[in-house]
């Protein structure tokens, strides 16, 4: 028996994936749809397939999850709006060094060796900033919304200059740049490029960190809507794969977007960091399995980055509910005190 093209065992599978992507996706603003390539590629998606209907589903998971920030008045669209033409041109790039190499019969491989070098350094650098963030978050808060890199960078005049919704301005070049690479990365990879738009809005543009998550959410939403549109003209989305991934992370979202206002991204950082890292050990193991023609591996494969998905999920939930129960322990005795 099958749904939407896909057995129920994949059916099961693809919703409880899509439901941990949305957590990661809400709460970070980052994190989730990268998992979703590498996934579809060890159950031996052909690359085409799997970037398109990562790209429809990071455009429906951002829907999600940007209407949660909106509510909390944490999207910068006019920011937003200003990178969609560099996301555009990045992504039409991408999607053609993709046909390219999928020509040469090439582009499950490269792609895979991407995803291995990629999320082994963004891994890194979170473990290294999480391990480095203990010591530097005693220092003076107000430093921390604007990092001294962008504040280096906002230094240097650069026109045209704009002026973004929090008051502060910004290089229209630094902006298109932004666009442009993340663009070129979400075409290539079928990737929402928040792992790479939030740390350089973040840290090149220099908006606020809350506002950052909004407004890379926002970024997602519009390169997942070009993605997904470009790639569905080429007749490569599954939309069944989609629609199950859709049903999960809808919740998902919504959950991890909620969970920002209770639990401090600086204790699931170094979490996330490492998922990473076994996320980019997942997909080298899928590379091995078809080099050396181990089917074996690419079990292991699947395991490693579904397991530490569902760590990582875990992790936020304990905070979640942790920082729940103090809020309310205190509110019990504050109660009782002025009783």
């Amino acid at each position: 028996m099958a749904l939407l093209g896909l057995s129920l065992e994949l059916l099961a599978v693809f919703i409880g994936f899509g439901f941990m992507v949305g957590v990661f996706f809400g709460f970070f603003g980052m994190g989730g749809s990268f998992l979703v390539t590498p996934a579809l590629l060890i159950l031996g998606y052909p690359a085409p397939v799997a970037i398109g209907s990562s790209m429809a589903f990071v455009f429906g998971t951002a829907v999600i999850a940007t209407l949660k920030h909106h509510d909390v008045g944490q999207v910068d669209y006019k920011l937003g709006a200003l990178m969609f033409v560099g996301i555009v041109l990045g992504i039409e790039g991408g999607k053609a060094i993709v046909f390219f190499l999928e020509t040469l019969g090439r582009a499950e491989l490269v792609v895979g060796v991407a995803y291995v070098l990629l999320l082994a350094a963004i891994g890194l650098l979170f473990v290294r900033s999480a391990l480095n963030g203990s010591d530097d978050d005693a220092d003076d808060a107000e430093a921390d919304e604007i990092p001294e890199l962008a504040q280096t960078i906002k230094s240097y005049n650069i026109p045209p200059m704009v002026t973004l919704t929090d008051g502060s301005k910004a290089s229209m070049w630094t902006i298109s740049g932004v666009g442009g690479g993340v663009g070129l990365v979400s075409g290539f990879l079928g990737v929402g490029g928040g792992f790479l738009r939030m740390p350089a809005i973040y840290y090149l543009i220099g908006v606020p960190l809350s506002a950052a998550v909004g407004t890379s959410l926002f970024g997602a939403l519009m390169s997942g809507a070009v993605g997904a549109f470009s790639y569905g003209l080429s007749g490569v989305i599954d939309i069944g794969v989609v629609t199950a991934l859709l049903i999960g992370s809808a919740l998902g979202a919504r959950i991890g977007s909620a969970a920002t206002a209770y639990v401090d991204e600086n204790d699931v950082t170094i979490y996330f960091g490492i998922m990473l890292l076994l996320a980019s050990t997942a997909v080298a193991f899928g590379e091995l399995a078809t080099w050396l023609e181990r089917p074996v591996l690419d079990t292991v494969s699947f395991v490693l980055l579904v397991g530490s998905s569902l760590f990582v999920t875990v992790v936020i939930f304990y905070y979640g509910i942790r920082a729940i129960r103090t809020a309310d322990d205190h509110l019990s005795a504050t109660a009782g005190g002025d009783d």
